[in-house]
């Protein structure tokens, strides 16, 4: 225990006030620095863990390190020229920072880009079953899953013969979500999935991740600017700024914070709009005690 951060230590002292065990962590990650052209140092010294089952958001403003976070957790920065120089990623008490990616799909872990990614020229029910191609567990079985895709995401039925390319922000946001379901994943990793799409819309993509996470008992990891929709529908959070966690906590209390009241949901009755203006070691002090 003594060489985890203050961080994670906590994380497990309220663990334990909560009834829960160690055991239940599905994500472990422990102080990992990421090196970009082997030179640009984007995290430092990261400490997250992500319960089985539950929703965990990463929150904070444009280049934080979010995605970044979750490019580590998937092993995609190799094609970004990134790399973990330090710390380490454990599922379910695994390291897997030198697993492939396809490794990581084979035990369940998905990722879904920001900006969606769909397939421009496939139908929108093509894109899905593109998710499925890793499956070995025979038709009728991933026919069955494309069921209860479209189960959640009935817009995505109505529209699933309509080629990707011309079908709305939000209907693309459902299809790349659920095509990461057709690969009947343990845990998503969802970036950014508030970009670009109207409010309405918004609300009802995490309508369909917090159902999904209590129906399927899918668990969520994902990155999104919109703190107080992420809140809302989160269990727990996480905020990163300048590539270093500066405040974690379960979702009501985080909500409640003064300090993301102010800084991230807009609803400080101070002079100051955004972390920038404060100097850093008053901000710091005051985060971080």
């Amino acid at each position: 225990m003594a060489g985890l951060s203050r961080a994670p230590r906590a994380a497990l002292g309220r663990e334990r006030e909560q009834g829960r065990t160690v055991s239940n962590i599905l994500l472990n990650v422990n102080g990992i620095e990421v090196i970009y052209n082997h030179v640009i140092l984007v995290l430092k010294g990261v400490s997250l863990q992500v319960p089985e089952g539950g929703v965990v958001a990463l929150l904070g403003g444009n280049g934080a390190g979010k995605t970044t976070t979750l490019r580590a957790v998937s092993n995609l920065l190799a094609g970004e020229r990134g790399e973990v120089t330090k710390g380490s990623i454990e599922l379910r008490g695994e390291r897997i920072e030198k697993l492939s990616t396809s490794a990581m799909v084979d035990r369940g872990v998905i990722q879904v880009m920001e900006g969606r990614h769909c397939f421009a020229h496939l139908t929108i029910e093509e894109n899905l079953l593109t998710g499925a191609y890793t499956r070995k567990d025979g038709k009728a079985a991933v026919a069955q899953t494309l069921d209860k895709v479209y189960n959640y995401f009935p817009r995505l039925k109505t529209r699933r013969t309509s080629q990707a390319a011309y079908t709305s922000g939000g209907e693309q946001q459902m299809c790349a979500i659920g095509r990461a379901l057709m690969a009947n994943p343990k845990m998503v990793l969802l970036d950014e999935p508030s970009m670009g799409l109207a409010p309405q819309i918004v609300e009802e993509v995490f309508e369909i991740v917090k159902d999904l996470n209590t129906k399927e008992r899918v668990t969520f990891l994902l990155a999104e600017q919109n703190t107080n929709m992420a809140l809302r529908y989160a269990d727990y959070g996480y905020i990163l700024e300048n590539g270093r966690i500066v405040m974690d906590g379960e979702a009501k209390a985080l909500r409640e914070n003064e300090d993301v009241k102010e800084f991230y949901l807009g609803m400080g009755g101070g002079d100051r709009k955004s972390f920038r203006d404060a100097k850093s070691y008053k901000r710091r002090k005051r985060w971080l005690s």
